[in-house]
């Protein structure tokens, strides 16, 4: 089965080239990677090359359009239309991927099912600290490490960290009441099924876009499955100026409508039509 790894980026090289050594340490290598660049300007595009150019094993496109402020779901949207692979994963270019993560969204991978995980958020200053040879000797996902910086700081942080056998972190996921909505930085899914509700809602900028999407995939009758548990994910920490505390109030709003509708397709996706 082809595989993408599709990763957002925007003017973030040092994050991105951190991300990039994380799914070079991957078990399972996936068939090529998408970079969804959003704007970023010729650094960007430098790193990616660089990066291609020392990791030939899994080819690496670089999907670019013109900074016209935060358009992430645009970006992603181009980079699905115009991948070749049957299967995506999506993370972002700030995230640090376990070795197993690619591994396990391919193990629980079915048509009619996307599958959503969560992050292991670190702070400013635990984030100033990683270097590449931290990332590539694993040390970011020890939970040694990942306590004294004090990104694990309850139970459920805990278990993302995967500290028990398989069996039964898989048992918690199965179990875990926390609802299936889908997280942008740690998820997969058929493309088939994705064009099916017409990708990602260009409309919505910053603040729940991500979810929105996860919504209509549900309303498709494409089941959500959590992996939050069994594949571990590090967020890297950066400032969010872009964030609009009322436009994430009016997609909140937005998305509980959505939910109650039962709709699946957006006008506002990949085809730009009123219907399928």
């Amino acid at each position: 089965m082809r595989t993408e790894l599709i990763l957002s980026t925007y003017n973030s090289v040092g994050p991105l080239m951190l991300c990039l050594a994380s799914v070079a340490r991957q078990d399972a290598r996936p068939w090529s990677i998408c970079v969804a660049d959003d704007g970023s300007g010729p650094e960007t595009a430098a790193a990616v090359a660089d990066y291609a150019a020392r990791h030939p094993e899994v080819p690496v496109r670089h999907v670019w359009h013109e900074d016209r402020g935060f358009e992430k779901n645009a970006i992603l949207n181009k980079a699905i239309e115009s991948s070749e692979a049957e299967f995506l994963v999506f993370i972002d270019g700030d995230v640090l991927i376990h070795p197993c993560f690619i591994a396990r969204h391919l193990e629980l991978a079915r048509p009619r099912r996307f599958s959503t995980g969560s992050l292991i958020r670190l702070d400013a200053e635990a984030t100033a600290s990683v270097t590449e040879e931290m990332v590539t000797s694993g040390r970011v996902f020890d939970r040694g490490w990942l306590r004294e910086n004090r990104a694990i700081d309850r139970v459920g942080t805990w278990l993302k960290t995967a500290p028990l056998p398989k069996p039964v972190m898989n048992l918690f996921e199965i179990t875990s009441p926390v609802q299936k909505a889908l997280c942008g930085a740690n998820a997969s899914a058929f493309r088939e099924d994705i064009l099916r509700v017409n990708g990602y809602d260009e409309g919505i900028k910053y603040g729940g876009g991500d979810k929105e999407f996860g919504v209509r995939l549900i309303n498709s009758g494409t089941e959500g499955r959590h992996l939050r548990f069994t594949a571990p994910l590090v967020h890297l920490d950066h400032p969010r100026g872009y964030a609009d505390p009322e436009r994430i109030r009016r997609h909140k709003a937005m998305i509980a409508e959505i939910r109650k509708s039962g709709r699946f397709w957006t006008p506002n996706g990949i085809v730009k039509r009123d219907a399928p």
